[in-house]
This record gives structure tokens, sequence and C-alpha cells, in this order.
């Protein structure tokens, strides 16, 4: 990463360090995510014998507590074509991923610019840091009665109830980036000559990003943990809804049926965020 800034004549240049070139030798790290990827491949093989045993041959777990593999693989191929709860799995999905979506835009939306505010201007975080602190242990699905008051059943509530768990860490982790940026780093941009907006724009936010979208991924993970919440304010559709009537119904196949899903999506979620970082910040490969 490479910072210049100019002042009467002369000239500041702030980069890293370059790492030597290593001709005709292998890289250490291609080897370890190899071996990680055999050893999570070997770890997953080994969750699937053991639910075989248990659930096949050896019946230590009843099917009305956990469904064997033929019990889940019905449930999916029912979800799939009739459908279950009122919908296909493909309408499920699609009504939760939307919902998710919402959420974790609005989060991104009002987080991150609120923890750059509050990082960067003293004043700020002394008028709004306690009015979150007070706010922030209130679990999102304590909010639910109120939700329904202010918004009704519609699709506004389930993106509040949603937001509400994924605007925390994107504010926290934004704010803490900010304010961990190097005092010596800043010192040397201002006897440069930067102004208060290139320190923020050219060194507090890049300087921050990796604490950012480490924020953004825990505020992903928020999403999809209260999805189920959020899809008890008066939902007809949904991961979180099949669940609800499952449970209901004591289908043990629909239920493990939509939490693979979740977890299947929220799984995929994060590989794409993880993209994007390395795309935005190329610096930390």
């Amino acid at each position: 990463m490479r910072r210049e800034y100019t002042n009467a004549g002369s000239t500041l240049t702030l980069s890293a360090p370059a790492s030597p070139a290593r001709k005709g030798r292998p890289k250490k790290g291609n080897g370890m995510k190899t071996m990680r990827g055999y050893t999570g491949a070997a770890a997953l093989a080994l969750l699937v014998l053991i639910w075989y045993l248990a659930t096949g041959p050896f019946e230590l777990v009843r099917s009305v507590k956990f469904p064997s593999i033929p019990d889940a693989y019905a449930a999916l191929t029912y979800l799939i074509q009739p459908g279950y709860a009122g919908a296909t799995l493909l309408q499920h999905i699609g009504s939760s991923l939307g919902l998710v979506l919402l959420g974790f835009a609005v989060a991104i939306l009002t987080g991150i610019p609120l923890g750059i505010l509050m990082g960067w201007s003293k004043k700020a975080d002394a008028f709004l840091n306690p009015i979150f602190q007070l706010i922030r242990p209130i679990a999102p699905i304590a909010w639910i009665p109120l939700t329904i008051l202010w918004f009704g059943l519609g699709m506004s509530a389930k993106v509040f109830v949603i937001w509400l768990a994924a605007f925390s860490p994107a504010l926290i982790n934004t704010h803490t980036g900010i304010r961990n940026v190097s005092a010596v780093l800043m010192e040397a941009a201002k006897v440069h000559g930067a102004s208060s907006r290139r320190l923020l724009w050219s060194i507090a936010i890049p300087s921050a990003l990796p604490q950012i979208f480490t924020g953004l991924r825990m505020s992903l993970q928020a999403c999809w943990m209260v999805l189920v919440a959020a899809e008890l304010v008066g939902s007809f559709m949904g991961l979180g809804h099949i669940l609800i009537v499952a449970t209901r119904d004591l289908d043990s196949g629909m239920i493990f049926v939509a939490m693979a899903c979740i977890a299947i999506l929220g799984v995929l979620m994060s590989v794409l965020l993880g993209a994007i970082e390395r795309r935005v910040i190329p610096w930390r490969r």
C-alpha cells in the first residue's frame, strides 16, 4: 500500500516493504490451505458416518429426535416438490435470503458510517456511545413485541429485527478500527500537510478496512442466527417458517433440512464476502 503527501516541494511516501521474490519455491500458504481442505473433508465424512451409524444400524437416536439420512432425503425431495409449509424449497430460500440481504444492507449503510463518525469524532462518540451502550444488551428477539406495534406484521418488521442483530457488530468493529489507526502514521501525514478530510479518507478508513470486514462477517452471521426470530413476526414463508411448522408437526426431517439450508447459505455468503474482502484489501492475502 502506497501513500504520498506533498508540502512545499517535499514529498513523504508511506509504503509497505516489498517482500523478496521466491522463485522456484512452493508457497507455504497453498500447502496449508490444501491440508486444511483435506482435514475439513475428513471431519465432514466422519460426521456423516456417525450420523448414519447412530440413526441407522445402531439405532442410538430415534427418528422423532433426529432424522436418519433416508428421512432427511425424503424431507428434502418433498420440500423441492410439492412443497411444505405453504411453499417449495426455492420459494422458502428466496424469502429468507431476501430478508437477510435487506437486513444486512441496512446494517452496512447505518453501522459503518456511524462507526466511522464515532471513531473519528470524540464529540460524536461522547454523545452517541452512552445511548448505544444502553440499547446494545437488549436481545433482538426482545424487540419483537414493540416491532409488531411499530411496523405490523409485514416485511419491514422482519428486516428491522435482522438489522438489530447485524447493526452492533458493524458499528463496534468500525469504531474500533478507526480508533486504532497508527498515531505515528497520522502525525507523519499531518506534518506534510494532509487535511483532516484527507487523513480520514486516505489513511484512517483504509487502515480500518480489515477491522470493518471483521465486523461485516460477524454481522452476516448474526443475520442468519436471528432469521428464525425475525420470521416469527407473521411470516408465511421462509426457512424459519419451516422450522416453526415442522416443530409443531414433530417432523425432524424437515427441521434438519431447514437448518442445513441456513448453514449452507450462511457459508456461501461468508465465502462471497471473503472474496470481496480480498479484492478490496489485496495486501491482506
